[in-house]
């Protein structure tokens, strides 16, 4: 069982208060171990050994007020990807999490603190990588998404509710930045650093929006949230095999997630590195990673969703390194955090990254129009 050294700072506080939680997903079977599980910035997750492994997570409501449409949600999309895969002949393997009913039936559990639980089948036999270990791996990142998209390609989005409105609408976080800004005390040489980069490309920041606006990108359901470390991969065959945090499916531009994946994949030292400056986005990687994407998704890929890759891979770098550094000037109130100015290091190196990704534009325009042309 739990010692409660290893409790992470959140609302429970006691292993038989989490032991008590997890017993609500496991009917007749007994908990016998639980441990924390992964690194998420947002949810309390766990891995629970009662007879049959699954994940126990407690969903942020401060992060995801609606909880039961985010629930709904994973349930709808669940459902849409078992029977898409009953109809498949895949020839390798591909798993999509179920959720386990309490007692009563329902897809969730509420503590007597009102915090919202919920249980989900465990993925076996799988590992996540924070960086790309070879090519294989860069190529089965960029496959695992897109046969993540091509699952999706046929929900229409209408049936999902919008669980985080303003999620990925980068000048709404501009928005929030400039309300912050006025009251935050910005004095270090990095903090202007960030201000400057803000001042430089606010202009910029409408470009998805806009061409959504005008029509020429459609929304369709997403992930949400597909950087590298939500990618399953086989531990014996080095195959993607799953995508997992499924809180954020929901409406919205597939180039939110082609942004978020590639500059996850494409930056070596990782989204926690201290060395900021030494952040680069690495384009013989985009350009593997996209290779596997395209695979499945050129499929369902309208010819003026190209058009705008490239500025979805600046732009979702850009957006986190804003989100990052307003959370940082509000005191640390949306992202977890390990240490002091965490977040601010976080923001430095999604900067960096997408400076790396401007003075490239050209090298990776060339990697999408050839692609596109294959």
């Amino acid at each position: 069982m739990l010692s409660e050294a290893e409790l992470p700072n959140s609302l429970i506080s006691t292993t038989a208060a989490l032991a008590s939680i997890a017993q609500q997903f496991v009917g007749y079977g007994t908990v016998q171990t639980i441990r924390p599980l992964g690194n998420g910035n947002i949810n309390d997750t766990y891995l629970v050994d009662a007879g049959q492994t699954f994940v126990l997570q407690r969903i942020n409501t401060e992060v995801f007020p609606q909880p039961h449409q985010v629930m709904d949600n994973l349930c709808q999309f669940i459902s849409h990807a078992h029977q898409r895969l009953g109809k498949a002949s895949l020839a390798r393997r591909w798993e999509v999490p179920t959720v386990l009913k309490t007692d009563d039936n329902q897809h969730h559990w509420i503590d007597q603190q009102g915090n919202v639980w919920r249980g989900l089948s465990f993925v076996q036999d799988t590992t996540t990588f924070n960086t790309i270990q070879n090519q294989q791996h860069a190529t089965e990142i960029g496959y695992g998404l897109g046969y993540f998209h091509s699952l999706l390609s046929d929900l229409p989005c209408t049936q999902l509710a919008d669980t985080l409105p303003g999620f990925h609408i980068t000048p709404n976080y501009l928005e929030q930045y400039d309300a912050i800004l006025p009251q935050a005390q910005v004095r270090s040489p990095e903090e202007n650093h960030c201000c400057q980069l803000i001042a430089d490309h606010r202009r910029k920041l409408s470009i998805l929006e806009d061409a959504k606006a005008e029509g020429h990108l459609p929304l369709r359901s997403i992930h949400g949230d597909p950087k590298i470390n939500n990618i399953l991969i086989d531990t014996a065959t080095g195959q993607a095999v799953s995508l997992i945090d499924l809180d954020t499916v929901k409406p919205g531009l597939v180039h939110y997630d082609i942004g978020d994946c590639l500059r996850s994949s494409c930056n070596s030292l990782g989204e926690e590195t201290r060395q900021w400056q030494a952040v680069t986005f690495d384009v013989e990687l985009c350009a593997v990673v996209l290779e596997g994407y395209l695979a499945s998704a050129h499929i369902f890929l309208d010819a003026v969703e190209y058009d705008y890759i490239y500025d979805a891979i600046w732009l979702i770098t850009f957006e986190l390194g804003l989100r990052f550094f307003s959370d940082h000037l509000s005191g640390d109130i949306y992202f977890k955090t390990q240490r002091p100015n965490h977040n601010l290091e976080r923001a430095l190196v999604q900067f960096q990254l997408a400076e790396s990704i401007r003075t490239q534009k050209q090298a990776i325009q060339t990697v999408i129009d050839q692609l596109k042309a294959h």
